[in-house]
């Protein structure tokens, strides 16, 4: 049941999963693990396990604080991780005493802080914003603060997105809520998701498909 203020998305939960989990979780957390030395050794070990690509920060300060494990980036903050980019006008990134990793991603001067995964082989591009994002590495939750927006883009035109004051994902239970608010994305406050159908999306990467061929 969908109300003014609070609500259950029924857009498909693989949008949220791939671009959260992808994006804000992991960005955060592997700048913490880069920059916290003392983070876990099986959380380490399993980064590079996977082989997984670098975590590169560009800031207009950084300061850490090895007594307080704590990292903060500020100023027209761009982190790049293979092909996603986070940007913002702060981050700050902790490590509590379990050892866990939290983050918290904050505007001043841009609007909103903005996410961006691209898949280039499926011409697909997920982009996640708000004007806070955060990301606890203890219950795994990751969540949108204030006009929170995730959109899907299949060769440049927008197949689905979710719109409301938070967006919340659950890594664990691999499930998430959109509630609205007088800080919703959406004029009238409330939650809007829209899912454009599998064949609109297909014709769209048939698109792009075709126009990346070499011609003979």
């Amino acid at each position: 049941m969908t109300t003014r203020h609070s609500a259950s998305s029924s857009l498909r939960p693989e949008l949220l999963t791939r671009l959260l989990r992808s994006a804000l979780g992991l960005a955060m957390a592997s700048a913490a693990l880069v920059l916290l030395p003392n983070a876990p050794a099986q959380a380490q070990a399993g980064a590079e396990a996977a082989q997984e690509p670098d975590t590169s920060v560009l800031s207009d300060t950084l300061t850490y604080d090895d007594v307080t494990k704590q990292t903060i980036y500020k100023g027209n903050i761009v982190l790049t991780r293979g092909a996603l980019t986070l940007m913002a006008d702060q981050l700050a990134i902790e490590q509590d005493a379990e050892g866990y990793q939290h983050g918290t991603a904050t505007v001043t001067e841009r609007p909103r802080v903005t996410i961006r995964q691209e898949e280039p082989a499926k011409f697909e591009l997920l982009t996640a914003e708000g004007v806070k994002a955060v990301y606890n590495g203890k219950t795994e939750e990751i969540e949108l603060i204030g006009k929170a927006i995730v959109n899907r883009y299949v060769c440049g035109k927008l197949q689905d997105t979710i719109q409301g004051q938070r967006i919340i994902y659950r890594q664990k239970s691999g499930t998430y809520q959109a509630f609205g608010g007088a800080e919703s994305a959406t004029r009238d406050g409330r939650v809007r998701s829209v899912a454009r159908s599998r064949a609109s999306a297909d014709a769209a990467l048939a698109e792009c498909q075709r126009k990346s061929s070499p011609r003979k």
